[in-house]
């Protein structure tokens, strides 16, 4: 028997935001910079996925700042 898996938890920008500890604009930045995709939106709001919310902040943890 096959179990589903639940729905992916859709967050808009300024939560995914403060859950990844970073400011609105990075997560304007990471979607700029294609490191994160929207897969929705409720009105003009884009909505992600928390997952990969997570894993963009990852992956700018450990990419090294250039000047």
């Amino acid at each position: 028997m096959l179990t589903s898996l639940p729905p992916p938890v859709l967050i808009p920008g300024p939560l995914a935001a403060e859950e990844a500890g970073v400011a609105p604009a990075t997560i304007r930045k990471w979607v700029q910079l294609g490191h994160l995709k929207a897969v929705g939106k409720a009105g003009r709001a884009q909505l992600f996925r928390l997952e990969d919310v997570f894993a963009a902040e990852r992956l700018a943890r450990r990419r090294p700042r250039t000047a």
